[in-house]
C-alpha cells in the first residue's frame, strides 16, 4: 500500500487535491494508498522524523514559514527518497524543483487527466524501484541493496565499495575486471560508469559543474577530465527524460 503525503497550508486546496488523489486509487483497482493530509511543511517534517516517511509526497511550494521547496530539501536530507510532486501557481520554482529530484511539478489549478497521468508514472517507478536490487557477497554473507538506496560505487582496492544512503558496503575481494562486477548496475539507466573504477547513481546528483558532480549530501566528486562533458549531457538527458509525459 502506498503512504502518501499530502500538503498545502490553503484547506480548502488540501481538501481539493486530496479528493482528486482518492478518485484517482478509486480508479486504479491495482493501486491502493493511504493518505495523510498536513497544512504546514513542519508539521509533515515532524510526522517523518518521528514515524517513518512517505512513498509519495504531493506538495504545495507557496507556503508561509516553509516552502514546498524548502520541505523538499528537508526531507532529501533526510534521506528520503520518496516521489515528490509539486503543486504551484507560479513557474518561478521549476529550476528547484530539478535540485530536489521532484518527480513532476504541475501548475494550479490541477487537471485531473494531467495528475491521473502523473501518478501512474509515479506509481510505476515506485513499483520498479522496490524490486530493483542487486545482492553484494561480503564478508558477513550475501548482502541485498535497493538500487535506489545506492548513492555511487567505487573500486577500492580489490573490493567494490557501495556507498549507500544508509552507509558503506564492502564487497568480498573481486576477481573481475570492476565493470563486470557492477554489470547489473549498469542495466539500470540510472547508474553511469565515470572513467575505470566509479558509478554514479543519477538520482544522487543535484549538478556538474566543471568537473564535478555536486551529490544531495553535499558531497563533491571529482570526474575524470575525459568523461566529464559526456557525463553532464547523459545526467541531463535522465531527467529530462525522467520529467517527459
Amino acid at each position: 500500500m502506498l503512504q502518501i503525503a499530502i500538503c498545502d497550508d490553503e484547506e480548502i486546496q488540501l481538501r481539493q487535491t486530496a479528493a482528486l488523489v482518492n478518485t484517482y486509487l478509486r480508479a486504479r483497482p491495482g493501486v491502493s494508498g493511504r493518505i495523510a493530509m498536513f497544512q504546514s511543511g513542519a508539521d509533515l517534517l515532524e510526522r517523518v522524523q518521528s514515524v517513518s516517511g512517505f512513498d509519495l509526497y504531493v506538495l504545495d511550494i507557496l507556503m508561509p514559514a516553509m516552502s514546498g521547496i524548502d520541505v523538499g530539501r528537508r526531507l532529501r536530507a533526510l534521506g528520503e527518497g520518496g516521489e515528490i510532486v509539486y503543486l504551484t501557481s507560479s513557474n518561478d520554482f521549476a529550476a528547484d524543483s530539478y535540485d530536489i529530484r521532484a518527480f513532476f511539478y504541475l501548475l494550479k489549478p490541477v487537471e485531473q487527466e494531467k495528475l491521473f497521468l502523473v501518478l501512474d508514472k509515479a506509481v510505476e517507478k515506485l513499483n520498479r524501484r522496490q524490486s530493483s536490487s542487486v545482492v553484494v557477497t561480503t564478508a558477513d554473507g550475501p548482502r541485498r541493496l535497493l538500487l535506489e538506496r545506492i548513492r555511487y560505487v567505487e573500486r577500492v582496492g580489490r573490493c567494490v565499495r557501495y556507498y549507500c544512503v544508509d552507509g558503506a558496503v564492502d564487497s568480498l575481494t573481486i576477481r573481475v575486471p570492476f565493470r563486470e562486477a557492477i554489470a547489473p548496475l549498469l542495466c539500470d539507466r540510472r547508474f553511469r560508469l565515470c572513467g575505470a573504477s566509479f558509478v554514479l547513481n543519477f538520482q544522487y546528483v543535484t549538478g556538474v559543474k566543471g568537473q564535478t558532480a555536486l551529490l544531495d549530501n553535499g558531497q563533491a566528486i571529482l570526474l575524470p577530465r575525459t568523461a566529464a562533458a559526456e557525463f553532464k549531457r547523459a545526467w541531463g538527458n535522465y531527467w529530462l527524460e525522467e520529467h517527459s509525459l
